[in-house]
């Protein structure tokens, strides 16, 4: 397997743990959702799910996930503006 590959495969499984460790930090009630540190966990998670999607020719996964982190970075924005 090339760097390459490897680091596409590292950034998929990287974006993966990243959703799992929110999703599951906000089930637990550990963390609320309106928070930057959950915000930034969903938006480094999808966009490691966009490299491996985009390399892997996943093109739904690929649009999820790009909207995703749209989302993301839009609470982001309106959480600094108040």
């Amino acid at each position: 397997m090339s760097s390459l590959a490897l680091a596409i495969e590292a950034a998929g499984w990287a974006g993966a743990l990243m959703v799992l460790v929110a999703y599951g930090l906000a089930s637990a009630g550990r963390l609320e959702p309106r928070t930057p540190l959950f915000q930034w966990l969903n938006f480094g998670g999808a966009a490691g799910f966009v490299v491996n999607s985009g390399w892997h020719g996943a093109i739904p996964s690929m649009v999820l996930n790009i909207i995703w982190c749209a989302i993301a970075l839009f609470t982001l924005y309106q959480m600094r503006r108040a």
